[in-house]
């Protein structure tokens, strides 16, 4: 992951987008030169653009599905402690996301800028 570390009110954490500062109020302006993140599957090159497309590639990869919360899609790999929650809703599937799938399945996945 990429990005920097902000030392605010005594909580550090970490800013993706470093060029996006926060205004009062806790709204953000972005700078224009923000890149966006896109999630790629790798042996296809297929850009992953909905939770379809990313479910059948996980299928394929022996995952399989979770239906115990209803507002999160989740994936589990048996014999093993991986689990792969997500948001509902596409809009909200950030680049933390894609991380998370990207390092449970190595050779499988990355994350490239738009």
């Amino acid at each position: 992951m990429s990005g920097v570390w902000v030392f605010k009110n005594g909580v550090v954490r970490l800013v993706e987008n470093p060029g996006t500062e926060t205004l009062d109020g806790g709204r953000q302006a972005s700078n224009s030169g923000r890149r966006n993140k896109v999630l790629v599957h790798t042996p296809s090159n297929e850009v992953i653009t909905s939770y379809s497309v990313l479910e059948r590639k996980l299928l394929g990869l022996g995952w399989e599905r979770y239906y115990n919360d209803p507002d999160l899609l989740q994936f589990h790999i048996r014999s093993t402690v991986h689990l792969i929650s997500l948001p509902k809703d596409f809009t909200k599937f950030k680049s933390m996301h894609m991380y998370d799938i990207v390092v449970k399945n190595r050779n499988c996945f990355e994350v490239r800028d738009m």
